[in-house]
């Protein structure tokens, strides 16, 4: 079996350190937390920008200062790129691919509700649409194209998956792009093995596919895309707890729990320059 890709996500945008006290924000703690990550075997390194007091940024220079400090860490790691975001045009979303060019970027296959809501207390804390119209994700795939950007096709739900063809059948989407299975959003894909299953079989055969697993289970889905040849995605945007269900206190230790996740499955990790090879993402200085 092919080696397994281990992608980590640094950070997202909606959770903060009153969830997590270990969440990085500066360019800086970007930089220390992709330097961990990478020690401990990633390859990928999925990021969005945030300002100094935590909250989301899409300034073009916040992703420059991140860019530049996970560079002087990690020379050779895959950057990629966060591309999505609620409430703000295509273009303000988008101003950052073209001026840093990373690796990867990450391409919303679909329109959907995203939300955050608690069973507990019978309430939503996060209640928005996520635009991803064909018009858009146009708009997108094209940028990502003239930056000699790999798109990363993150597909919340089947439909987004097969949205794919439309855009391979205009010639816009590149061999090398990527399919990123992300499951258990409020909106998209619950998180089962069932669905993780079907998920996996409407991608086409020879291409690659990782799981991205919001929640602590994660990590038994996590297993399940490993045992059928994928690669999976770990990382404090996605979970904050390791299999024993402490919280981590760094990237770092979620990917070593996920390199032993891979190689009790008989999976070994890709260093990063097998992972360029396999994804055809070569070196730009």
């Amino acid at each position: 079996m092919k080696k397994l890709i281990l992608s980590c996500a640094l950070t997202g945008a909606a959770t903060n350190r009153n969830h997590c006290p270990h969440i990085p924000y500066t360019p800086k703690e970007l930089g220390e937390e992709g330097r961990r990550a990478v020690d401990a075997g990633a390859s990928i390194l999925h990021i969005h920008a945030r300002e100094d007091d935590g909250t989301p940024s899409w300034r073009t220079e916040v992703f420059e200062a991140i860019h530049e400090e996970v560079r002087q860490r990690c020379p050779n790691v895959i950057i990629n790129f966060s591309t999505g975001a609620i409430g703000l045009s295509k273009e303000e979303r988008m101003k950052h691919i073209p001026v840093t060019r990373p690796d990867v970027a990450a391409f919303n296959m679909s329109s959907m509700n995203y939300a955050i809501y608690s069973k507990k207390n019978k309430k939503f804390y996060w209640d928005g649409v996520f635009e991803n119209s064909y018009t858009t994700m146009q708009y997108v795939i094209n940028l990502i194209n003239e930056a000699g950007t790999c798109p990363e096709m993150e597909c919340f739900d089947t439909g987004h998956i097969r949205n794919a063809d439309i855009f391979r059948d205009m010639g816009l989407l590149p061999d090398n792009a990527t399919y990123s299975l992300v499951m258990g959003v409020m909106g998209g894909i619950p998180a089962t093995p069932e669905n993780l299953i079907h998920q996996i079989k409407q991608v086409p055969e020879g291409r690659h596919w990782q799981s991205i697993v919001i929640s602590r289970d994660q990590w038994r889905l996590s297993a399940i895309a490993a045992a059928m040849g994928g690669s999976f995605r770990v990382g404090m945007e996605d979970n904050f707890y390791l299999p024993s269900g402490e919280m981590a206190k760094s990237n770092g230790e979620l990917v070593e729990e996920g390199a032993k996740l891979a190689q009790l499955i008989g999976r070994q990790i890709a260093t990063t320059e097998e992972a360029r090879e396999m994804l055809n993402i070569p070196f730009r200085h």
